[in-house]
């Protein structure tokens, strides 16, 4: 199932439970993969049109009255487009407002570089009070999102809105402010949230068949990140590698960085190399951007080569 589809539907199930639960979208319901919520819960969905502003003010003044408004656009719409108002509107006024932006980093694909945010995740983590999470699957997605509609105060969900590979088995357990650990090691730590955790898995069993065993741990909650679970890996090991798909600035790897700050570990990173993004399909952009698991594993090898 895509991702978006998996979306609506915990929406869907959430919104039969609870009428205060409102979905508000910038004429982007199909892309979203919400259009058909409008026929089950037409006093629960709202239109803005293409004014992503409105949106999220609107979505503030509904929150003051006690609703929990969803609002969902692309991801660059979403965040830096209406940044202002989820500082000052949503954050600033401690409003319940969840926000939904949708193909992260290279996953816009076609779309190209004007809809490529690779710095989503650095503008939101510098709004006080913000939560984000980027599920890697369909498991992680279904058991986040009751979690973050029971969590009060705003967050950010990254969504990639196709099939993503399964990382997750069923009966996962999602704990908002608790990476996970998905392989175990001794040489490394690669710590990835999002869409390269299973090119992350991939690069580690290679590097297993050299010998190297690599602990692999998914930071979906990036703000705030469990620091306690990054430092402890991180000293066991003495050596870090982050794989984003974001700019290495401002994003996992700025944010494991600040965790190791008081107490430092060598640390490398792997995402994009602050550029903006270009037209291609996903195989030739994770070329591109370097996020393949082949250049996850290389990378993996040089830190260690430069320790």
């Amino acid at each position: 199932m895509e991702m978006r589809a998996a979306y609506a539907e915990c929406l869907a199930e959430m919104m039969k439970n609870d009428r205060h639960i409102v979905v508000l979208d910038a004429d982007l319901s199909k892309a979203s993969g919400t259009r058909g919520l409008y026929e089950r819960f037409p006093k629960q969905m709202f239109d803005c049109g293409i004014a992503e502003q409105n949106m999220t003010s609107i979505a503030a003044g509904l929150a003051s009255y006690g609703f929990t408004p969803w609002i969902e656009s692309f991801t660059p719409f979403a965040t830096r487009r209406i940044c202002d108002q989820i500082a000052i509107s949503v954050a600033y006024a401690g409003m319940n407002v969840k926000i939904t932006g949708t193909d992260p980093g290279i996953s816009a694909e076609l779309n190209g570089g004007t809809h490529m945010s690779m710095e989503d995740i650095g503008v939101l983590r510098s709004v006080p009070g913000m939560v984000i999470v980027e599920p890697v699957d369909e498991v992680q997605l279904r058991a986040a999102m009751p979690v973050l509609q029971a969590y009060q105060g705003p967050a950010y969900l990254r969504l990639f809105r196709k099939e993503a590979p399964k990382v997750f088995d069923e009966g996962y357990r999602f704990e908002l402010f608790k990476a996970d650990l998905l392989r175990g090691g001794r040489d490394l730590t690669i710590f990835v949230s999002g869409l390269p955790t299973a090119d992350t898995l991939e690069a580690a069993k290679m590097l297993a068949e050299e010998g190297i065993e690599a602990e692999v741990i998914n930071v979906h909650t990036i703000k705030p990140i469990d620091a306690e679970t990054v430092r402890a890996s991180a000293h066991r090991t003495g050596l870090v590698l982050t794989v984003e798909n974001h700019n290495v600035i401002g994003g996992l790897h700025s944010a494991v960085l600040e965790a190791l700050a008081a107490d430092p570990v060598p640390a490398f990173a792997v995402g994009v190399q602050d550029r903006f993004g270009e037209v291609g399909k996903l195989p030739y952009l994770k070329e591109v951007m370097g996020l393949t698991a082949e250049n996850i594993a290389r990378r993996a090898k040089d830190a260690l080569g430069r320790q």
